[in-house]
């Protein structure tokens, strides 16, 4: 459900239904459709601001985390990456509350940071990590005619089959070919390394044979400022 709900937050978030004072009203009423289509599940306003508070919860504690040295996100497993057990440790010395939060899975963390990173502030009324962590333990309440608090699998199943169904809907509907993938050619990446002050020649061949075989790595090297790229070539692998 969070997923069907998410999409039609982060679209609107887009364009510009979001402010500071909240969601505009048209906004629930599109996610309330959206879910019922993908999910089959009858959900209320009060339904959506509840999980508004979960997420906007999260998104205050991960994102605090996350500014801290020696943290990162783990995309794959979808929680956090530490970079060692004493950098946690001593994290926790000051946000004890926090501890679930190294093994924690909290999925759609692109969208979640998209509709809230612009919402927040060290200023007046922020909460510390301790006061976040307890309004997370909060329960909801839902109504017994609409969405059940946990989500069975069956339910999660249903909602999986119901956005499949969509999409390909959707591709049916129109003749427009699909976007390829953005591929950098060998002559740019060529070009990017010869920049590289005081690379040797053999240096970059070698770099050059692992940029042109993978995209991602071609992607990292030219978001790095330029006098850590040799740096960073020579550690690869």
């Amino acid at each position: 459900m969070d997923a069907a709900l998410l999409e039609i937050l982060v679209h609107h978030h887009n364009m510009g239904d979001h402010s500071q004072n909240g969601w505009k009203s048209h906004v629930y009423s599109a996610a309330i459709k959206n879910v019922k289509e993908k999910c089959n599940k009858d959900i209320t306003k009060n339904n959506i601001s509840g999980r508004l508070r979960t997420f906007d919860n999260q998104f205050e504690i991960i994102n605090k985390i996350l500014s801290q040295s020696g943290f990162g996100w783990d995309w794959v497993n979808n929680k956090l990456s530490i970079d060692s057990d004493d950098v946690w440790t001593k994290y926790l010395e000051k946000e004890k509350a926090l501890a679930s939060y190294k093994t924690k899975v909290v999925k759609h963390w692109e969208a979640i940071s998209t509709i809230y990173s612009k919402d927040h502030a060290d200023g007046e009324g922020a909460k510390t990590g301790a006061e976040t962590a307890a309004d997370l333990e909060e329960t909801i309440e839902v109504s017994p005619e609409t969405v059940p608090k946990r989500q069975r699998t069956g339910d999660a199943i249903m909602c999986m089959i119901g956005e499949m169904r969509t999409t390909f809907k959707d591709a049916l509907k129109t003749t427009d070919p699909l976007p390829l993938p953005k591929v950098t050619t060998p002559s740019e990446i060529l070009a990017a390394l010869e920049l590289i002050p005081e690379l040797a020649e053999v240096d970059m061949l070698r770099s050059y044979g692992k940029l042109i075989l993978n995209e991602r790595l071609f992607e990292a090297l030219m978001e790095l400022p330029m006098h850590m790229r040799k740096a960073w070539l020579l550690l690869l692998p």
